[in-house]
């Protein structure tokens, strides 16, 4: 019996993911014990189906979970999935008062406080691959000083948001776990397995 078995890993997931990337992470976690779940945003619906620009017509995944329906200390990690899922998963509501501001709008997406208050709690690990930092932009607060890989194209956001930059393929920051692209997938699964063992949880109730 694996040391994970028992552990749960949410994988946020929107359209335009990468289907190769979630094959890997359905395949690869549960040969070491762990549970696999995807969430998303379902808009008051029972299931949401994404696409990807690489699929074949008819093709898609389907999403049942609604991040606003679970609780984040209920995983032990918590991955935003690469491309851009991550851009689609910062859409928000604005107040339709109109109070507040544009910079305390853009921290309301459901997604963005889900990850943000992953980030909060040190026992669950964080995990972003490739374009996956996006969704911790609106919250720099949260990626200010933290050493993180990414693909190019976001680099120039997570500098903006104070993240610092380290081009190896996948980079461990704690309990934080990164990785520059789809290719890395299987080496940044492993590394949020080690990551998983090396911290302590609390017991669950």
């Amino acid at each position: 019996m694996s040391d994970l078995e028992g552990k749960r890993v949410a994988v946020l997931v929107e359209s335009e993911y990468i289907p190769e990337e979630i094959g890997a992470y359905r395949r690869l976690f549960p040969q070491q014990g762990v549970t696999v779940e995807l969430l998303s945003r379902l808009w008051g619906q029972p299931e949401q189906i994404f696409v990807s620009d690489v699929l074949q017509p008819g093709e898609g995944l389907r999403v049942t979970t609604d991040i606003c329906s679970v609780e984040v200390e209920d995983y032990d990690a918590v991955i935003m999935a690469a491309n851009y899922t991550s851009v689609r998963l910062r859409q928000f509501d604005p107040p339709a008062d109109g109070r507040g501001s544009p910079a305390e709008w853009v921290r309301t997406a459901p997604a963005v406080d889900f990850f943000a208050h992953a980030m909060a709690v040190r026992h669950i690990i964080k995990g972003a691959l490739c374009h996956g930092l996006w969704i911790l932009t609106p919250r720099p607060d949260l990626l200010r000083g933290r050493r993180v890989t990414c693909h190019r194209v976001v680099l120039a956001d997570v500098l903006n948001a104070g993240g610092v930059y380290d081009p190896s393929p996948v980079v461990v920051d704690d309990d934080l776990v990164t990785g520059d692209s789809k290719d890395q997938v299987e080496a940044f699964i492993g590394a949020v397995c080690r990551q998983m063992l090396s911290v302590a949880i609390p017991s669950r109730r």
